[in-house]
Protein backbone atom coordinates (compact mmCIF):
# COMPACT_ATOMS: atom_id res chain seq x y z
CA UNK A 1 0.00 0.00 0.00
CA UNK A 2 1.24 3.64 -0.81
CA UNK A 3 1.55 6.59 0.85
CA UNK A 4 -1.59 7.69 -0.98
CA UNK A 5 -3.72 4.63 -0.66
CA UNK A 6 -2.94 4.94 3.13
CA UNK A 7 -3.73 8.54 3.59
CA UNK A 8 -7.00 7.74 1.69
CA UNK A 9 -7.71 4.73 4.37
CA UNK A 10 -7.09 6.23 7.38
CA UNK A 11 -9.27 9.46 6.13
CA UNK A 12 -12.69 7.04 5.86
CA UNK A 13 -11.95 5.77 9.66
CA UNK A 14 -11.57 9.18 11.12
CA UNK A 15 -14.76 9.61 9.10
CA UNK A 16 -16.14 6.38 10.43
CA UNK A 17 -15.54 7.33 14.09
CA UNK A 18 -16.53 10.60 13.33
CA UNK A 19 -20.31 9.43 12.39
CA UNK A 20 -19.94 7.30 14.76
CA UNK A 21 -19.77 9.97 17.30
CA UNK A 22 -22.42 12.17 15.80
CA UNK A 23 -24.86 8.92 15.45
CA UNK A 24 -24.46 8.75 19.56
CA UNK A 25 -24.94 12.70 19.61
CA UNK A 26 -27.97 12.46 17.59
CA UNK A 27 -29.46 9.41 19.45
CA UNK A 28 -29.42 11.60 22.66
CA UNK A 29 -30.78 14.27 21.13
CA UNK A 30 -33.52 12.35 19.76
CA UNK A 31 -34.59 11.52 23.29
CA UNK A 32 -35.05 15.14 24.83
CA UNK A 33 -39.04 15.50 24.69
CA UNK A 34 -41.37 18.28 23.12
CA UNK A 35 -41.12 21.12 25.56
CA UNK A 36 -37.75 20.99 26.69
CA UNK A 37 -34.97 21.44 26.46
CA UNK A 38 -31.03 20.24 27.11
CA UNK A 39 -27.39 21.94 26.78
CA UNK A 40 -25.05 20.92 24.93
CA UNK A 41 -22.79 19.79 27.39
CA UNK A 42 -25.40 17.81 28.70
CA UNK A 43 -25.71 16.06 25.01
CA UNK A 44 -21.99 15.44 25.45
CA UNK A 45 -21.97 13.97 28.93
CA UNK A 46 -24.73 12.24 28.13
CA UNK A 47 -23.28 10.74 24.79
CA UNK A 48 -19.71 9.72 26.86
CA UNK A 49 -17.85 12.87 25.35
CA UNK A 50 -17.64 15.13 28.56
CA UNK A 51 -16.33 17.84 28.41
CA UNK A 52 -16.75 18.18 24.07
CA UNK A 53 -19.93 20.53 24.09
CA UNK A 54 -18.50 22.78 21.19
CA UNK A 55 -18.37 18.95 19.13
CA UNK A 56 -21.92 18.48 20.03
CA UNK A 57 -22.84 22.10 18.02
CA UNK A 58 -20.86 20.58 15.07
CA UNK A 59 -23.00 17.70 14.92
CA UNK A 60 -25.74 19.86 15.23
CA UNK A 61 -24.69 22.24 12.56
CA UNK A 62 -24.25 19.34 10.47
CA UNK A 63 -28.20 18.11 10.01
CA UNK A 64 -30.11 19.48 7.69
CA UNK A 65 -33.40 20.89 9.65
CA UNK A 66 -35.58 20.60 6.83
CA UNK A 67 -35.23 16.83 6.32
CA UNK A 68 -33.84 15.85 9.71
CA UNK A 69 -35.63 13.50 12.49
CA UNK A 70 -33.08 15.35 15.43
CA UNK A 71 -34.77 17.84 17.67
CA UNK A 72 -31.69 19.97 17.13
CA UNK A 73 -33.07 23.44 18.10
CA UNK A 74 -34.33 21.34 21.68
CA UNK A 75 -30.12 22.01 22.28
CA UNK A 76 -28.92 25.36 23.58
CA UNK A 77 -25.92 26.79 25.38
CA UNK A 78 -25.33 26.05 29.20
CA UNK A 79 -26.71 30.29 30.09
CA UNK A 80 -29.72 29.37 28.68
CA UNK A 81 -29.34 31.00 25.93
CA UNK A 82 -29.55 29.95 21.44
CA UNK A 83 -25.99 30.56 20.52
CA UNK A 84 -26.25 32.81 17.87
CA UNK A 85 -23.91 32.91 14.88
CA UNK A 86 -24.14 34.41 11.33
CA UNK A 87 -22.91 31.04 10.28
CA UNK A 88 -26.20 30.05 10.83
CA UNK A 89 -27.86 32.28 8.09
CA UNK A 90 -30.50 32.75 10.44
CA UNK A 91 -31.21 28.71 11.70
CA UNK A 92 -30.70 30.83 14.93
CA UNK A 93 -33.91 32.68 14.72
CA UNK A 94 -35.73 29.58 13.11
CA UNK A 95 -34.68 27.43 16.38
CA UNK A 96 -36.38 29.92 18.45
CA UNK A 97 -39.47 30.01 16.85
CA UNK A 98 -39.51 25.96 17.21
CA UNK A 99 -39.06 26.22 20.50
CA UNK A 100 -41.76 28.74 21.18
CA UNK A 101 -44.02 26.79 19.08
CA UNK A 102 -43.19 23.55 21.70
CA UNK A 103 -44.22 26.16 24.96
CA UNK A 104 -41.25 26.76 25.74
CA UNK A 105 -40.77 31.04 26.84
CA UNK A 106 -37.87 33.27 26.57
CA UNK A 107 -37.07 35.78 29.00
CA UNK A 108 -37.29 39.57 27.41
CA UNK A 109 -33.07 39.43 27.39
CA UNK A 110 -33.43 35.92 25.71
CA UNK A 111 -33.42 33.45 27.93
CA UNK A 112 -34.57 29.86 28.53
CA UNK A 113 -35.50 29.07 32.46
CA UNK A 114 -33.00 25.71 32.52
CA UNK A 115 -35.07 25.12 35.83
CA UNK A 116 -38.14 24.92 33.75
CA UNK A 117 -37.39 23.54 30.53
CA UNK A 118 -34.34 22.12 31.26
CA UNK A 119 -34.54 17.99 30.24
CA UNK A 120 -33.86 15.75 32.96
CA UNK A 121 -32.66 11.97 31.20
CA UNK A 122 -32.70 9.13 33.21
Amino acid sequence: MDKAEKTEKSKKAISAAQQNTYDRIYEMVRQIPIGKVATYGQIAELANLAGKARLVGYALYQIDPQTSDVPWHRVINAKGEISYSPLRRGGDYFQRSLLEQEGIEFDPVGKINLRQYRWQSH
